[in-house]
């Protein structure tokens, strides 16, 4: 019997460990075949009708992995329901069986300490005798039986416990992963929103706002090697005023945006900047940007309307890979811009989207750091 229960526990325990089907091969094969698309879409020329067949295809991905994630919490739920059930049975066996041990312990001592001419003495005959001797052996071995239940019961309740946590943590951090999925496919959703009401669902206005961002990094690019040095500047130096230089062509309103270069390549000019709370134009808000040790370029209160990195607006900027390769902001307090740290500073004015001067200033701050200032009056 305690063997047959061995073998139940033991096979209970093996289905509950079995690692969660989190993907079934249907599922496995409508991802890849939809990453296949998506890497087909990038490499093809950039239309507003292949734009938005990837937002597409991407929102389709991304809602199958919410689908998968959710069914996999779900999986997880009834067996932490069935694992709570189970590990209650358990308590209750183990409570049973411990007060049973305890009530034998007794009696089997007394069996124990019997002299053996007591079961002589008492016994009517030798079959009585023989009878009396087996069922002590008996007895004592149904004890040793008992101990070996208690002792896996003990064991099976200890791992019972021990699975459900683990299966509450995973749990816990696919939660966490529905979350961010479900995060990136509302942004996703309005990123094609965006792409729609800014282009009007135009092919040529797609183009046009296409060309401008790239007039803007050509205009950046040649300012690098045309700009005309001003001298050093100190951190907190004024160096520029906000503006809108370069509208219509390279910008659509008054603003700063700040771009950072290490070795001539695109960085955030988040880990530069200290730390700050600031309102979210892009996303709605407040939060808190920065994490270095730089100043921010202008003044209490700042309003951030468009990070680094991928964001709703940054479809535009092809040549970068859909990057925007810098922080746009403006201060509700001041148009000054101030240098973050100390280096040399440079001007520059260049020929953006046409016959749109943008003006550019920048500072070199040494080991391959250049910060850029666009748009300024």
């Amino acid at each position: 019997m305690w063997k047959r229960l061995l073998i139940f526990f033991s096979i209970v325990i093996f289905v509950f460990a079995l690692p969660i089907p989190v993907r079934t091969a249907e599922i496995d094969n409508q991802i890849a075949e939809l990453q296949k698309k998506i890497s087909e879409l990038q490499g093809q020329e950039n239309t507003l009708s292949k734009q938005i067949s990837l937002i597409n295809s991407q929102i389709s991905l991304t809602t199958l992995r919410i689908n998968t994630t959710r069914a996999a919490i779900e999986k997880l739920s009834r067996e932490i329901t069935e694992l709570a059930g189970e590990i209650e049975r358990l308590e209750v066996l183990l409570t049973k069986r411990s007060e049973l041990l305890i009530r034998r312990i007794p009696e089997s001592y007394k069996r124990q300490a019997a002299p053996q001419f007591g079961v002589v003495l008492f016994s009517r005959n030798v079959s009585d005798f023989v009878s009396r001797i087996k069922y002590i052996a008996t007895v004592q071995e149904q004890d040793v039986v008992l101990l070996f239940q208690l002792k896996a019961t003990q064991n099976h309740f200890g791992e019972s416990k021990s699975l459900r946590e683990q299966k509450r943590a995973q749990q816990d951090a696919l939660k966490k992963q529905l979350e961010a999925e479900t995060k990136q496919l509302n942004n996703q959703k309005q990123d094609k929103q965006v792409l729609l009401t800014q282009t009007k669902n135009s092919e040529a206005v797609y183009q046009q706002l296409l060309a401008q961002a790239l007039a803007e990094k050509q205009a950046l690019d040649r300012a690098k090697s045309e700009a005309v040095k001003v001298g050093p500047v100190k951190r907190g130096d004024p160096i520029a005023l906000v503006g809108n230089s370069g509208y219509p062509g390279c910008s659509t309103g008054p603003h700063l945006h700040l771009e950072i270069q290490k070795n001539n390549s695109w960085t955030d000019p988040a880990p530069y900047l200290s730390g700050k709370t600031v309102i979210d134009d892009q996303n709605g808000g407040s939060r808190t940007l920065g994490s270095g040790g730089w100043d921010w370029p202008l003044s209490d209160t700042i309003r951030v309307t468009q990070y680094y990195g991928q964001t709703p607006y940054s479809w535009r900027y092809a040549y970068s890979g859909g990057v925007h390769t810098g922080i746009d902001m403006v201060s509700t307090a001041s148009e000054v811009i101030r240098a973050p740290a100390d280096g040399t500073l440079y001007s520059s004015s260049q020929t953006c989207g046409g016959s749109s001067i943008i003006k550019i200033k920048y500072i070199d701050h040494g080991d391959g750091v250049i910060s850029f200032y666009l748009h300024v009056q």
